[in-house]
């Protein structure tokens, strides 16, 4: 086996909504849940690579929509697995709060008026917190590799950055006509919401300056250093577009 795999674990067809898992030589870290009842599908995607809900050491939510938190807490029981997760996203993922969504243009306001994004899911308290922009070093999970506060999608979003020059950015970026493999899968996109684009052009850059050179996406990807930097190079340019919509829950 190579020190490190990264498995894409497809929860909609064409790649639409993606978890991934991260295998290395001491361990597995599965990056994000998937919608709710998605637990089956990454349960059979372990199997088919010799592996069991008892491999997994940490899981890692990106940020607090669904697609992304759903299955959080189920795979917390089946896996023995801590949480791992942003305080910037913590009311979301307690429910305390409804999430808040600021669509990026006419497949986000599509989007938004379908089920999906609302779909409830069981709240949890994640067992490692992450505040402001501390760093979490992923050595202790057989992994080698950082996860960095990204805000911008959502308050809380955040990444996962690889010794290996690989990025886990869950919804900084997405790729692919709606959001998915159907074509264009090389062509960087904005995801449906996103709440800060200026915000989300930094850390992409930051990222690239990093020395990030793939990128794995939750909607689509994956992309390399050279797309994803032209991508941050036009959000850069769309800071007035902040919450544009006017239908997002934040303040104006």
């Amino acid at each position: 086996m190579s020190p490190l795999q990264i498995i894409r674990i497809p929860i909609l067809p064409f790649g639409i909504v993606n978890a991934h898992l991260i295998r290395g030589e001491a361990g597995c870290i599965l990056v994000d849940a998937g919608i709710p009842g998605s637990e089956h599908k990454i349960g059979r995607a372990l199997a088919r690579h010799g592996l069991t809900f008892g491999d997994i050491r940490l899981i890692v939510i990106t940020h607090a929509h669904t697609d992304h938190a759903g299955s959080a807490a189920r795979l917390r029981q089946l896996s023995g697995a801590p949480i791992l997760a942003h305080s910037g996203d913590a009311d979301f993922y307690s429910r305390r709060r409804p999430m808040t969504y600021c669509p990026t243009g006419p497949v986000g306001r599509l989007f938004f008026r379908t089920p999906l994004p609302h779909q409830p899911y069981e709240g949890f308290v994640p067992d490692m917190m992450m505040h402001d922009s501390e760093q979490v070093n992923l050595s202790a999970f057989g992994v080698a590799g950082t996860v960095r506060h990204t805000a911008g999608h959502t308050p809380g979003s955040i990444s996962v950055e690889l010794a290996s020059r690989d990025a886990l950015v869950g919804d900084l970026v997405a790729s692919g006509i709606l959001i998915g493999g159907l074509a264009r899968i090389g062509h960087a996109i904005r995801p449906p919401f996103e709440d800060d684009p200026a915000k989300v052009a930094l850390e992409l850059e930051r990222l690239v300056q990093n020395g990030a050179e793939r990128f794995y996406l939750g909607h689509g990807g994956p992309l390399g250093a050279s797309e994803v930097l032209r991508h941050a190079n036009a959000l850069a340019a769309l800071t007035s577009a902040r919450c544009a919509e006017g239908d997002c829950g934040h303040a104006h």
